[in-house]
């Protein structure tokens, strides 16, 4: 038999566990199939108005949510994606080939916050808002441009705008050697002017990444 404290810390640990619970909504507003992705969370096919929701754990790094665009699957989730493919899966385990919007995120990470932002450090396919939908914060971070339609023809692939240090390899863009090792480039402004809310190359932190109180929901949509 247990004691009375024991069971009044075992509903406590409960309760907290319950509440710090963060669900992700995932909505499709675009006028065409994308076949979202997350890591951790595999894969789902979204048509218009389409949604999937994740419960991702908290403490984890390098969490992200994407969207494939023309892909092809038959029946045992095997095929390819013309733009964010991950291994030609359907449920991906691995992170996909650029171009991809991407929606990074870490839950509870430090100081009881969680990080978000919007990236395009892999280059850009489909628009995205990524929002808080509970708790005290007001972050709404969108990437809604016609970056496809106007991508600088060194950057330009079917379906996408290519991300300059794919094209390039070089540290100007990828920023290998560090911090301070390099800073804003023409590509980089490019995304920058278009979607001041993303992070436009891989040191733009300063202007690109946004907190909100953990256990906080949030929803990602693509078309918003």
């Amino acid at each position: 038999m247990i004691s009375f404290f024991t069971f009044l810390s075992v509903v406590a640990y409960q309760l907290f566990s319950t509440q710090a619970v963060t669900t992700i909504d995932i909505r499709n507003n675009c006028p065409f199939t994308v076949w979202a992705a997350a890591i951790p969370g595999g894969g789902r096919r979204l048509d218009y108005g389409g949604k999937w929701s994740l419960q991702p754990k908290s403490g984890q790094n390098g969490n992200r949510i994407w969207g494939r665009t023309n892909c092809n699957f038959d029946a045992s989730g095997r095929g390819q994606c013309q733009t964010g493919d991950c291994n030609g899966v359907l449920e991906c385990q691995a992170f996909g080939t650029v171009p991809a919007t991407l929606a990074e995120f870490n839950l509870d990470n430090s100081n009881n916050l969680d990080f978000l932002d919007i990236s395009l450090v892999d280059g850009f396919n489909v628009p995205m808002e990524f929002s808080p939908t509970s708790g005290n914060c007001s972050v709404r971070i969108s990437c809604t441009a016609d970056i496809i339609g106007q991508c600088p023809n060194e950057l330009r692939i079917p379906g996408g705008c290519n991300d300059p240090c794919t094209v390039f390899k070089t540290n100007e863009y990828c920023c290998t050697n560090g911090p301070g090792s390099c800073g804003p480039t023409d590509f980089s402004k490019f995304f920058k002017e278009r979607c001041p809310d993303a992070y436009s190359y891989p040191l733009d932190e300063p202007t690109s990444l946004s907190t909100c109180p953990s256990a906080t929901n949030y929803r990602v949509v693509f078309c918003p």
